[in-house]
C-alpha cells in the first residue's frame, strides 16, 4: 500500500504532486462541447504567477482575500495561490446576496476580491463598496466596470501574464507550518448570521491523509478521476472534492450544473465523487422511475434486488438468494453502473443525513455507498463507512484515522484530534462554547456501536420535545416522508405540543401527473389547495406513519406549492432547510394544523 507523505502545509503538497506527475492531466473543464484538460504544470505556473502578482499588489501574509466562484480550474489556481502568497483564502458561496458578501467582507477583513463573472459582481459590488479593507477585484473574465473609484480592478489574464512564474521558488518561499490558517469558511448559517470557521493547513490535511488511508487500505489507490459537482466554498467539496483529489494525485472535472450532471458522470466516468444526501434521492427517484417504465419484468427485478442488498448488508446473501443476485448482476446492475460511468470506487455521501434506505437502493445496485460525517469545524470530516469493518447505512462509520471521538454524558459527540478549528473568526463567544478542553461540541446526539461506527441521532438544538417530554428527531422522519414519491421535501415541527405536524412541498412531476389523470389544470397553487390532492399526499404521509412510532407520527400536513430553495433562504447552499425561515414564513399555516 502506498503511504502518504507528511506535509507541512497545503501548498508544500500541490508543488511536490505537481511535479510527480508533471505534464498529467489534471483540471478538466468544458468548453465548445468538449472536455479541455490543464496539466499539472500548467497550473503550477499559474499559481506561482498569481500568487507573484498578489504580492505585488500589497498582499501581505495573513492578508484574507475573498473568492467568489463557480466551480473551475480558476477556483482551485486561485486558492492556491492566495494561500502560497501567505493569505488566507475566504471562500463564499456563489448565491450570496449584497448583505451576505458584506457581512463576510466585514467580519473577515479581506483587502481583496477575485470574482469570476460580472454576473457574481453584481451582487458583489455594492457590498464591495460599502466594505472598509476591500480596495482590489480581480476580474477572472471581463467584469464590465465602467469607473474604478477607490477600488482597483484587474484583469486576471492580464495579471498572471506579465509575471514572471517559478514554481520552484514560490514551493521554496512556502514556509508555513501546519497549524497556520489557511482558509476561513463561513458556516452556511442555518441558525443565524454565518460565522467565520478558523481552519489551518493542519485540519485540511489531516482529513486528506485519513481520506487517503480510506481509500489506499479498502480499495486501492490508482488514478483518481473525480467530478466537482457541490459548491467549492462549501468545506465538504473544498477538503474533499479539490485537497483530497490533489493528495491522491488525481484528475478533477468541473461539472456544468445540475441538468447536465447525469451526462457529465456517464462521460467523465469519475471513481470517486462526493455528494449530499439530496443528490441520491433525486437520483434514486429517476433510477425507479425508468425501470417502472420499462415495464415487464424489470421492477420485479428491481423489488428482488433491493431484499437481497438488504440481506446482504444484514448479514450476507443466504444461499438460495444466489442464483437471483447472479441474474441480477447480469442483467439489471450494468446498467445502472453504466448510468455512473462504470468504474465508482465509491460515492461519498456528506452534509447531511442520509436516510438508510437510499444506502440499502445504491448498495443493492452494485453502487459502493459511503455515508460520511464531519462538520465545517472539524475539517469537515470526522468519520466515514469503511468496507473494513462492514458498511451499516444507519451509522456515519469510524471516526478517520488520528480522530478522537467522546459521547458526553447528554449524547452529545465530541470530537478532538489536529482535525479540529482554531476557532470562529473575531467570536470568542462562540468558541468558547464549542471548544472545550480541547474537544469539539458538535451539537450532533448520538453514540459508537460495539464496531466504533457512530451513529448519529439528531441535532441537539433541532430535537423536539413534546408536551409529554418525548424526544423526537426531526430529521429521520423528514427523511422518510421525502422517500415518498408525492413528496419532494417535508419540515415537521411539534415542540411543546401534543404531537407533530408538517409543511409539504408536494413533488411537482406527480403532481403534474396526477392533474393530467384527474382532469386538472397543472396549477401548483390551485392543486395543493384541492381537497384532493391533499388527501392523496396525506395517504403518503400514512403510509410513513405505519413504519413510525406513536410519537414519531405526523398527524396533520399543510402543503406549500413553493419549494424551498437557497434564493428564498429557507435552503442553506449545503441543502440543509434552515427551520427558523421556514417557521418565519409559514409559522401561522402550522399553528393553525393544531387549532382545527
Amino acid at each position: 500500500m502506498r503511504e502518504f507523505e507528511i506535509f507541512p502545509n497545503l501548498v508544500t503538497m500541490f508543488f511536490a504532486r505537481a511535479t510527480e506527475r508533471n505534464s498529467a492531466p489534471f483540471l478538466w473543464q468544458r468548453t465548445s462541447g468538449r472536455w479541455k484538460s490543464m496539466s499539472w504544470t500548467e497550473t503550477a505556473l499559474q499559481v506561482s504567477a498569481l500568487a507573484e502578482a498578489l504580492k505585488r499588489l500589497g498582499i501581505e501574509r495573513g492578508d484574507r482575500v475573498m473568492l467568489v466562484s463557480e466551480n473551475r480550474p480558476e477556483w482551485c489556481i486561485a486558492d492556491l495561490a492566495i494561500m502560497a502568497a501567505g493569505a488566507v483564502t475566504v471562500p463564499t458561496y456563489i448565491t450570496n446576496n449584497e448583505r451576505d458578501h458584506l457581512h463576510i467582507l466585514q467580519d473577515s477583513g479581506a483587502k481583496a476580491v477575485i470574482v469570476s463573472t460580472a454576473k457574481l459582481a453584481r451582487a458583489l459590488m455594492p457590498a464591495v463598496l460599502r466594505s472598509t479593507n476591500c480596495k482590489t477585484v480581480i476580474g477572472i473574465e471581463d467584469i464590465r466596470v465602467g469607473q474604478s473609484g477607490a477600488v482597483a480592478f484587474h484583469d486576471w489574464g492580464k495579471l498572471i501574464s506579465v509575471e514572471m512564474a517559478d514554481p520552484d521558488a514560490t514551493a521554496a518561499a512556502a514556509d508555513f507550518v501546519r497549524e497556520d490558517l489557511a482558509c476561513i469558511i463561513y458556516t452556511s448559517g442555518t441558525g443565524g448570521a454565518p460565522r467565520g470557521v478558523r481552519q489551518h493547513h493542519g485540519a485540511i490535511l489531516h482529513n486528506v491523509a485519513g481520506c487517503i488511508d480510506i481509500i489506499a487500505t479498502d480499495y486501492g489507490w490508482g488514478d483518481e478521476v473525480f467530478l466537482s459537482f457541490l459548491p467549492l466554498s462549501h468545506a465538504y467539496e473544498h477538503s474533499g472534492g479539490q485537497f483530497f483529489p490533489i493528495g491522491l494525485g488525481g484528475q478533477i472535472y468541473y461539472s456544468e450544473g445540475l441538468d447536465k450532471l447525469a451526462s457529465n458522470i456517464e462521460e467523465v466516468r469519475p471513481t470517486l465523487m462526493v455528494v449530499v444526501p439530496r443528490l441520491f434521492e433525486v437520483l434514486r427517484a429517476r433510477i425507479v422511475k425508468t425501470i417502472e417504465k420499462q415495464g415487464g419484468i424489470a421492477p420485479a427485478l428491481l423489488q428482488r434486488a433491493l431484499s437481497i442488498g438488504e440481506k446482504d448488508l444484514a448479514s450476507g446473501i443466504p444461499f438460495y438468494d444466489r442464483p437471483m443476485d447472479f441474474l441480477i448482476r447480469k442483467t439489471l446492475r450494468p446498467k445502472v453502473q453504466a448510468k455512473f460511468g462504470g468504474r465508482i470506487k465509491a460515492l461519498v455521501s456528506g452534509g447531511a443525513p442520509l436516510n438508510p434506505e437510499i444506502g440499502i437502493f445504491f448498495h443493492a445496485l452494485g453502487l459502493t455507498l459511503l455515508q460520511g460525517y464531519g462538520q465545517t469545524e472539524a475539517g469537515p470530516i470526522i468519520s466515514c463507512n469503511r468496507a473494513l469493518v462492514g458498511l451499516k447505512m444507519d451509522t456515519v462509520g469510524p471516526p478517520l484515522k488520528d480522530v478522537e471521538i467522546r459521547i458526553a454524558g447528554d449524547g452529545e459527540i465530541l470530537v478532538r484530534g489536529e482535525l479540529v478549528m482554531q476557532g470562529y473568526w473575531n467570536n470568542e463567544g462562540e468558541t468558547a462554547r464549542a471548544l472545550q478542553d480541547g474537544w469539539l461540541h458538535t451539537g450532533d446526539v448520538g453514540h459508537v456501536d460495539p464496531q466504533g461506527r457512530i451513529v448519529i441521532t439528531d441535532r441537539k438544538k433541532d430535537l423536539i420535545v413534546n408536551d409529554k417530554g418525548d424526544n423526537v428527531a426531526p430529521q429521520k422522519v423528514e427523511g422518510m416522508l421525502t422517500l415518498q414519491p408525492e413528496i419532494i421535501q417535508a419540515m415537521v415541527v411539534g415542540d411543546k405540543r401534543p404531537h407533530l405536524v408538517a409543511l409539504v412541498v408536494p413533488d411537482p412531476e406527480w403532481l403534474m401527473e396526477w392533474a393530467v389523470a384527474n382532469g386538472e389544470k397543472p396549477d401548483c397553487p390551485n392543486l395543493c389547495a384541492t381537497p384532493a390532492v391533499q388527501r392523496a399526499v396525506m395517504a403518503a404521509v400514512d403510509r410513513v406513519n405505519s413504519e413510525l412510532s406513536s410519537t414519531e407520527k405526523v398527524r396533520r400536513i399543510t402543503l406549500s406549492p413553493n419549494a424551498f430553495t437557497i434564493e428564498n433562504e429557507q435552503l442553506t447552499p449545503s441543502m440543509k432547510i434552515r427551520r427558523h425561515k421556514i417557521k418565519e414564513v409559514y409559522g401561522r399555516q402550522l399553528d393553525a394544523l393544531y387549532k382545527s
